[in-house]
Order: structure tokens, then sequence, then C-alpha cells
């Protein structure tokens, strides 16, 4: 192969880029990225940088070392097809990348509510996006979160931390349900009222009130509270509609086996917009977390260049973490309906704890920890020794 291009010029498209040349290829690589900035860390955007305590310069991925990528960079171009016939990847000019290997790693955006909105309703994904929350979160503004979800709640966290007065709206009964449970979930939940933020569950957005500018929400029970200023934070949705006629199996993401190949040989699919079969889950999932977007890459590059360079088993094991009112919570494996909680150590109430999930058969299945980081290390790593053990 002499040319590849990778579509994504953020987190897993730099990595690509990396692992590329890691691997041994010699060849010309071009990046393809929509926005104009260069590859940046996203976590911090809804912490220390919405916090004003990092600046853009601090949130940079690319070190001096990079320049010796020798990689074509197009930012601020937009892909809008895939021609798999030629394996050109058409830009919004008109111009064709034409390659011998594609590498799809053009992530999520945050799902938006539908209509005209009016000022001050936002969500946070990009860098301009948290530049322009930023510059409403205010001392004495009214903030309503909707969404306690990861980004919902470590906003709510900032925005508190900055004096603005929260409330947080969530459909479900409690917090990160979905992944933690209703157990664990409500723990969670009490990590917003160490800090007086305002926990409306059980409830959802009915209405934006406010015409150039937003004054409240109406909830889907009638209520109403008085904002100056609304996050969305109701997930994330892949960016592939451009790939629709294609030929590449999309269903949420990028369909893909557990290397990151695609249905079309020569293109595969990495980060926030892959659907792959995940070993450790038994089947595929597309998974938003940082670590699978530096994880995921260099095993799809392997198998892209026929390279033997299997990752260590702990990168098949979904871990995710978040910080939030000064705790850090660690999460990983995977909950199944019907698992049983087991502490091992610290308290629930005391917000300084480490879980286990087990299944329905006592086998380990995740851990979760709020400011246990070497206990959660040391399990994070026999879930992965169980991993090991199957193959």
């Amino acid at each position: 192969m002499r040319t590849i291009a990778v579509v994504g010029a953020s987190l897993a498209g730099l990595t690509t880029t990396r692992a590329l040349r890691d691997q041994g290829f010699e060849g010309r690589i071009v990046v393809i990225g929509d926005e104009t900035h260069a590859p940046y860390d996203r976590p911090p955007l809804s912490k220390e940088f919405l916090a004003g305590t990092v600046s853009a310069d601090d949130l940079a991925l690319s070190t001096p070392e990079d320049d010796a990528l020798a990689a074509e960079w197009r930012l601020g171009r937009t892909a809008v097809a895939l021609d798999t016939a030629d394996r050109a990847v058409v830009l919004d000019d008109g111009e064709r990348v034409v390659a011998d290997a594609v590498v799809l790693a053009t992530g999520a955006r945050a799902r938006r509510l539908p209509g005209e909105l009016p000022r001050g309703v936002h969500t946070l994904r990009t860098y301009d996006d948290a530049v322009a929350l930023r510059a409403d979160l205010v001392a004495g503004a009214r903030l309503v979160v909707v969404g306690a979800g990861f980004i919902g709640s470590e906003i709510a966290s900032t925005a508190r931390g900055l004096g603005v007065e929260v409330d947080v709206v969530e459909t479900a009964r409690v917090p990160l349900q979905k992944p933690l449970g209703a157990e664990m979930g409500a723990v969670c939940a009490g990590l917003h009222a160490t800090r007086g933020v305002r926990l409306h569950t059980g409830v959802g957005l009915a209405e934006v009130l406010g015409a150039e500018r937003v004054t409240g929400v109406r909830l889907t029970d009638g209520r109403e509270l008085p904002a100056d200023v609304v996050v969305v934070g109701i997930g994330a949705e892949p960016c592939v509609e451009w790939l629709h006629g294609s030929g590449v199996d999309l269903d949420d993401g990028v369909v893909t086996d557990a290397q990151g190949a695609t249905s079309v040989p020569g293109v595969f699919a990495v980060g926030d917009c892959a659907h792959s079969h995940r070993p450790f889950l038994g089947a595929p999932r597309r998974l938003e977390h940082w670590t699978n977007a530096v994880q995921q890459p260099v095993a799809a590059v392997s198998a892209l260049l026929g390279r033997d360079h299997s990752p260590p088993p702990h990168h098949e094991v979904p871990y995710f973490w978040s910080d939030q009112y000064g705790h850090t919570i660690q999460f990983a494996g995977h909950r199944t309906a019907g698992s049983r909680i087991e502490v091992l150590e610290g308290s629930l109430e005391s917000l300084d704890f480490l879980a286990l999930y087990r299944d329905s058969e006592g086998t380990p299945e995740a851990v979760l920890a709020i400011d246990r980081a070497r206990s959660f290390g040391r399990w994070r790593r026999q879930l992965a020794g169980a991993v090991l053990a199957t193959r």
C-alpha cells in the first residue's frame, strides 16, 4: 500500500496515524478532519477547560515527535462520500483522496433538540462548544442540565464550582442507571447532593422557554424551572450519514469485526463511530470512551497492515472514568441484568468505595470504584485475566 486515508482528525484519527508509523507503514497518510483545530483532548472540555484552569494549548494532543509522522492534514474539510469502487474519499470541495486503504474515525456528535432554539441553549462536544458555554457560565447564573449522564453530571459539577445555580433533569429514576444500575446510580445521585445541585429524576424535558434568549424549561410533569443557560446532554450519535450508499454496513455506527474491519475490504473503522464486535461482551457495541479511541486503532492498524500485534487483554475490557464534585468514578466491565453487587472496600455512604458486580452465576463481570484507584486497577487487571483465560 502506498496511500492510507484517515477520515477523522481527533484522538482516534491521531492514534491511527501514530500506529501506522509505529508499525512500519512508510507510505503517504492523509488525515481529514472537519474541525479547523489540530487534534485536542476532549475529556477536559467539561471539566478543567470549562472551569478555566487549563488553556487551549493544554488540550493539544500533538507533540513535537508527531512531526515525524509526515502526515498530510486536511483540517476544516468534510468528507461527504466514500467511493468504494475507487476507494476514494470525496471532500466537500470536490477533492477526491484516492487511497489503498481507508480508516474511518469520524467520531460522534452531540444529540440536539429539534427545531429553532433560543440563545443560551448548548451542547458540549467540541472545543468551540466549550468556549461558547464557558462564556455563559458566570457566577449567579441559573443552569439547567438536561441529562444526568457522564457529560451532564460533569458539566453540573464544574458549573457549581463556578458559582452557578444548577438543576439537573433526568428521565431515568437515578443518574447513570443504564451503565451502573439503579443501586449505584442512586449512590451517584448523592454526589450531586454534596454540592447543593437539585436533581429532578423520572421526568423529561417538554419545552424550552424563551424567545431570543432562554428563560427556562418546562418539564413533562408541568413544572417550570428558570434558566439563563441550558445544556442538553442526551447522548451522542455517530457521524456516519455521509457513508450511506457506500456499501459499508451501518447500524448505530460502522459495523466492524473485533479488529475494526468493515464489510468493504480495505476499509476499517475505529473510535466512537465504530460499532465493533467486543470479545469481552460477546456482542457488538459502540463505545464512546477515551480508552477505546486510543486502544482500538492499534489493533485495527495491525489487521490492516497484516501485522501480528494483538493488544493486551485488558484493552478488551470496557473502561471509563468520570470526575465529579471532587471525586473520581471508575468503571470497568459490563453490567448485566440481575447482577449482584458486593461492596469490597469502603462504604457507599462515605462515597469512597470499591464494588464488584457478579453475574447470576457469581462470576465477576464489572467493578466500580469511587476514589479507590489502586484497588480498582487490580480488579480491572483481574477482569482482563479472565478474558485471557477463556482464549
